[in-house]
């Protein structure tokens, strides 16, 4: 095996390790809302503990050149769709699967694609449109808009897919701009100082060490598990490790039944593997782009 190999290997390895790391942010999410800790208390712990574990990683690296920002307006819009996706992600938590929400949030990468025609004018091609109209399908079959159970909850975590589409779309922006250490720093900074006095609004004091232990956890988690994403893609290219992420849907059925005694259903199971092979072919076609229909934003003339 070769060096280069063995860097894919290892970028690879990084990769699942964060994505145990971030199931285990929504695993303590649901367990410290169904003990009774406020949403907003636990995001604001989870940005807090992210924000220390960030600090300490870049600033002796980087320095305080880290923060600095060439589009700071951007940075800012980017860290409130994070404040989004994390507080409606934990308050549908305490009421949805695990495996549910993560079903879910694995149609993000395909909202992508779509969004990316008008805000970034990329090129699309039809066999990526119909990979996102497949994962619309696996999406439908999970939430089940047409059946007598579907819980309100269900809307939140459609809200999480959509900022988490416009936070991706935001990050793809700065990619070139500003470096993964400013984008972190700025990301759970800002979350942390948003979110602040709402939690204390609403701030009730941890009942047991076991509490204590969990809400340090979440951040540790959080903060890890994109510490260790950004790690990865020091070695690996990021289409290499795109269908990575999908092996959260496996911790997270694990999690929720050893956790939470909740399995999966037959419809979340079945629409589980309708949006993995959705990705799977959208994540081909930028792979291996043929030279077939792509679809753009028409511009206007002379633009």
């Amino acid at each position: 095996m070769s060096l280069t190999e063995d860097k894919i290997v290892v970028g690879i390895v990084v990769m699942i390790g964060a994505q145990f790391l971030l199931t285990g942010t929504d695993v303590s999410a649901k367990w410290l809302a169904l003990a009774g800790v406020p949403a907003l208390q636990i995001a604001f712990i989870r940005y807090l503990v992210h924000f220390a574990i960030s600090a300490s990683y870049y600033l002796p690296r980087a320095g305080r050149v880290a923060f600095r920002s060439n589009n700071p307006g951007r940075e800012i819009a980017r860290s409130i769709c994070l404040v989004f996706i994390t507080v409606f992600n934990f308050v549908a938590l305490k009421f949805l699967p695990i495996s549910v929400t993560t079903t879910i949030s694995f149609a993000t990468p395909l909202v992508v694609t779509i969004l990316a025609i008008p805000l970034l004018d990329e090129r699309v091609s039809v066999t990526q449109v119909g990979a996102v109209a497949l994962g619309f399908l696996g999406v439908l079959v999970v939430v089940q808009p047409w059946g007598n159970s579907l819980h309100p909850a269900i809307f939140l975590s459609l809200c999480v897919l959509l900022c988490s589409s416009v936070y991706f779309l935001l990050t793809r922006s700065l990619a070139g701009t500003d470096s993964n250490a400013t984008m972190q720093l700025w990301s759970s900074g800002i979350a942390t100082v948003v979110l602040f006095p709402a939690a204390m609004a609403v701030w009730v004091w941890p009942n047991g060490i076991q509490v204590w232990l969990i809400l340090g956890a979440i951040g540790f988690f959080g903060g890890t598990g994109h510490t260790l994403v950004a790690t990865a893609h020091r070695f690996a290219k990021a289409s290499t490790l795109a269908p990575v992420i999908y092996i959260q849907i496996f911790f997270a059925t694990a999690a929720g039944a050893i956790v939470f005694s909740a399995m999966p259903t037959a419809s979340t199971i079945l629409g589980a593997a309708i949006i993995v092979a959705s990705g799977a072919i959208g994540w081909r076609q930028m792979t291996f782009p043929s030279q077939g229909t792509a679809i753009r934003q028409a511009k206007p003339d002379g633009a």
